[in-house]
């Protein structure tokens, strides 16, 4: 086995907790999970996930929310009930 490095870096305290608790119920440590990530990215050159942005999180849509939102506390949005779950 080649010698073994330190590597640091910073996490979100809620998101390392919730990792913790993810690996420990895989029986992994973050060790473990991370080296896999690692292995796994050094031998496939890529992310061995999808990643993309939620594109509800874009500017463009905040914009929109922010002006129905105004557009709702000045009265001047026009909302109508509808069931969502059909009978």
């Amino acid at each position: 086995m080649a010698q073994a490095v330190s590597v640091n870096f910073k996490l979100d305290a809620d998101v390392k907790k919730s990792m913790e608790q993810a690996c420990a119920d895989m029986g992994l440590s973050m060790s473990a999970a991370f080296t896999i990530f690692a292995k796994t990215v050094g031998r496939e050159r890529r992310i061995p996930f999808e990643v993309s942005a939620d594109p509800f999180y874009s500017a463009s849509n905040i914009r929109y929310l922010e002006k129905k939102m105004d557009d709702y506390k000045a009265g001047r949005l026009q909302v109508a009930e509808h069931s969502l779950i059909e009978d």
